[in-house]
């Protein structure tokens, strides 16, 4: 793997995220600060909401017609997915993230 990824790769520094669905997915891990980076902090309980009928929140996509993006923009339509999904990636932090992948709430 060393020479597909470089002559400076480092393995021990090299942390694989496989994600079952979409990237919004893991923005229900921190339903408070996703809310809040986004500006819409009104939206809090509704994401909770959610994030509450589900076992983790990959679980959340369960069909085109419902993914994450799907729910968040049915909720808030001006959503931005490039820069609110990252301003709000910012906001729940790495590490909250990757605890929440394939975590019960």
């Amino acid at each position: 793997m060393a020479l597909l990824m470089g002559a400076r790769f480092d393995r021990g520094r090299f942390l694989p995220l496989v994600m079952i669905h979409e990237f919004e997915a893991m923005l229900f891990s921190d339903c408070g600060a996703f809310g809040t980076a986004i500006g819409r902090p009104d939206l809090i309980p509704d994401f909770q909401a959610i994030r509450d009928g589900f076992e983790n929140p990959e679980d959340i996509d369960d069909s085109p017609e419902t993914a994450p993006s799907k729910r968040i923009e049915a909720l808030f339509p001006a959503y931005q997915k490039v820069l609110m999904g990252s301003l709000a990636a910012l906001e729940i932090g790495l590490e909250r993230l990757e605890a929440r992948a394939g975590a019960a709430p």
